[in-house]
Formats: structure tokens, C-alpha cells, sequence
């Protein structure tokens, strides 16, 4: 019995031992024309792993490119794709930079942040003092949703002036959301329905 660790690595898991076997015989075959024979029955049978992508223009692409390089880019036959460069694949990714964001509030967001600056440069008029109180809900909203508790509006009102450094200011008239609408106590409705019961 030979067990897999005496055998060859696969290089795609994915397809199975039977294809890479398939694509190291077909790169043993000495003439092209029954190279691509071959070639074409195994994309056929990878396809077949995938039905419902094997009619489509790039998956087959990504088929060919897979065969290649099972065949450690040493079969020759003809493809309707351009070979994949080997320094490509091994090409690594660009090391992605880090958001150095210093949020003030970690409740409120990144985003909320933002909606704040783009509301300061606004004109005073009708409409700033609607961005103004929806932001204002919206930080409330954040709030309850951190904490799970009642909220303060003086403390939403603190928090939005100290973001804003004191260039938003809510309306006389305007009123906040009721924490109700935001928490739901599940725990509380049921004990409603047990004592109904009761």
C-alpha cells in the first residue's frame, strides 16, 4: 500500500490526485497533437467538478492557468489563454497601510466622524440644522447600541459639540428619539405574556 506521503505534494488540493496524475502524463506525451488531446479532456473533466461555471468565458481561463501550473509550467500545448507568468504568481502582495484613525468616541464610528466634518462646512441654513439632528439621533442610536442603556441627551449634546468643537448646534425645537425605540427589552415582554398567562 502507498500511502500519500510517499507520493508527489499536490499542488492544487482542490482538483484531486487523479488530475494531477492526468497532467503529469499528459506532459510525458511525446507528440503536440495528442498532447492537446489530452490537454482539452482534462480541462474538460476539471470543468466537470463545476458545471454550472464551465461554460463561462473566465472560469475556463482559470482552468488553463490551473493546469499549468499543476504542471509546474512544463506542458506544451496549445491554449487559448496567454500562459501565466510564473514571477507573477509568486509575486507578492503590497503590504496594505494601517488606518491611523485616533477616534475620539469608539461607539460613534469613523463614518459618524466624518458626517460631522462635512456638516461644520455646510452654510447656516435649514439644511445643516437637519444634518445636525440626524447625526445627533444617530450618535443617540450608537450610543444605546454600545451601552444598552439610557442615554443622557445632554451627554449626546456634550459629545456632539466637543466633535464638532462647538460648530454644530441642535435646533431650540428639536427632539431627540426615545431610547425605547432603539433598545428592545425582550425579558420584559415576556414576563408581560407569562403573568396574562398566569
Amino acid at each position: 500500500m502507498k500511502y500519500n506521503t510517499a507520493r508527489n505534494q499536490l499542488i492544487l488540493p482542490e482538483y484531486g490526485r487523479h488530475v494531477q496524475k492526468m497532467v503529469e502524463y499528459a506532459t510525458t506525451l511525446e507528440s503536440k497533437e495528442d498532447r492537446n488531446k489530452c490537454v482539452n479532456a482534462i480541462i474538460n473533466f476539471m470543468g466537470q467538478m463545476n458545471p454550472q461555471l464551465r461554460d463561462i468565458k473566465e472560469y475556463t481561463h482559470k482552468l488553463w492557468d490551473h493546469l499549468y501550473i499543476m504542471s509546474n509550467f512544463q506542458i506544451d500545448a496549445t491554449s487559448p489563454y496567454p500562459i501565466p507568468e510564473i514571477e507573477k504568481l509568486q509575486e507578492k502582495p503590497k503590504r496594505m497601510a494601517y488606518p491611523n484613525n485616533k477616534i475620539r468616541f469608539p461607539f460613534y464610528g469613523a463614518a459618524l466622524e466624518n458626517m460631522i466634518k462635512h456638516a461644520v462646512t455646510l452654510e447656516e441654513n435649514r439644511e445643516k440644522e437637519i444634518m445636525t439632528g440626524m447625526i445627533a439621533n444617530h450618535m443617540k442610536k450608537s450610543y444605546l447600541l454600545f451601552n444598552k442603556h439610557s442615554v443622557s441627551n445632554d451627554t449626546i449634546k456634550l459629545h456632539l459639540q466637543q466633535l464638532s468643537d462647538g460648530k454644530l448646534k441642535l435646533a431650540d425645537d428639536f427632539e431627540f428619539i426615545r431610547s425605547e425605540s432603539v433598545v428592545t427589552r425582550p425579558n420584559r415582554v415576556y414576563k408581560k405574556k407569562f403573568k396574562k398567562k398566569r
